[in-house]
């Protein structure tokens, strides 16, 4: 067979500054692998340098989330279909070994055997946007909780006079309280004015942070509502929690098949564990972490406030079921409300 009719499958392990390729004919034989620069022109030659083994099939990429995002990006331009790899598990690794060309040439044999199939965000659009956005946001949230953290920490050890003074505030009022405290910096080897002055640096820390969620969730509100309204017209769904779901389906929600594949990407979908005569599930956790907990809040928001919720609650105690369990059933029909309604914002989205 002639390179220009022969079919092939291309397998990518990627990394911060170079990329490994592989190809592989159809029936799994190794053809050649190569390292690439991940730039522009790298992502070039990697693609020539396939194209020149035969047509390419598909080509599996590992990490489209991160250092192979460039990469998916490039070839989804170029029209070739990329299919997202994980990274062989340790087990496989200590029996397989560990380099580049193995990594390379494992990713291919993944995509060529079907074993790996899931289609990688396309983060051109939006929803990419949005998550950027979050990234700052999260950071900051983060770590305005650990500075509380802190303020609350040096508060309980405090000097008695300190302590006393500020006793009775809390919340945003013993921030300001702290942050307006005055100090005498010729006595920083007191340890009263040094505690008040590490209170001070740390509530002053926290006001800043506080503005920057707040700014922050001044520019995700409309950018949430605008990319997905029929998400976020949902009942328990904030911009937060429609901003974290939207940010796990991706610019392209439909590549996830179906309302269950959503449904084990947030972590939603219940385990086989059945044995012999026993027939059960057990809980999944995996998945996205996150989007599960978005899941979460929506059913404490709706077990709350949304009346047939309530009733289905009262439906299921009666049956036998614990809180628990009535909320992971919640978090799997909710999955399916999310994924129709994410469908539908892409479709008017995307509909000239």
């Amino acid at each position: 067979m002639t390179a220009k009719k022969r079919k092939v499958t291309g397998g990518v392990d990627t990394h911060g500054r170079t990329h490994h390729a592989a190809v592989i004919d159809q029936t799994g034989r190794e053809l050649g692998d190569q390292q690439f620069p991940a730039t522009p022109a790298g992502y070039r030659q990697l693609l020539a340098w396939l194209r020149a083994f035969g047509t390419i099939v598909k080509i599996g990429v590992e990490g489209t989330g991160a250092y192979g995002a460039g990469l998916a990006r490039y070839l989804s331009s170029q029209k070739i279909t990329v299919v997202e790899v994980d990274r062989p598990d340790r087990r496989t690794r200590r029996v397989k070994g560990k380099s580049d060309p193995i990594d390379a040439l494992a990713a291919a044999r993944a995509a060529l055997s079907g074993q790996a199939s899931g289609v990688p965000k396309t983060r051109t659009g939006p929803v990419e946007a949005i998550r950027a956005l979050r990234v700052a946001r999260n950071g900051a949230v983060k770590a305005r909780t650990a500075a509380i953290n802190q303020l609350h920490g040096l508060l309980t050890a405090a000097p008695e006079d300190l302590r006393a003074d500020l006793a009775g505030h809390t919340g945003v009022n013993l921030v300001n309280r702290c942050a307006a405290l005055t100090i005498d910096d010729t006595r920083l080897s007191d340890p009263v004015e040094a505690t008040k002055a590490a209170l001070t640096a740390i509530a002053t820390r926290v006001q800043a942070l506080t503005a920057e969620i707040t700014l922050a969730d001044r520019r995700l509100r409309p950018a949430v509502t605008q990319a997905a309204p029929t998400l976020s017209a949902l009942f328990g769904v904030g911009p937060d929690v429609a901003g974290q779901l939207l940010t796990t389906a991706g610019d392209n929600p439909d590549r996830l098949r179906s309302e269950a594949a959503l449904a084990h990407l947030c972590g939603a979908a219940p385990i086989p564990a059945s044995s012999g005569r026993t027939d059960r599930h057990r809980l999944n956790r995996g998945g996205d972490r996150a989007a599960n907990k978005a899941l979460h809040t929506i059913a404490l928001c709706r077990l709350r406030y949304d009346p047939r919720t309530r009733a289905y609650q009262e439906k299921r105690t009666k049956q036998g079921l614990s809180k628990k369990e009535i909320i992971r059933c919640l978090k799997r029909y909710i999955v399916r409300e999310v994924h129709t309604a994410l469908l539908t914002d892409y479709t008017a989205l995307n509909t000239p």
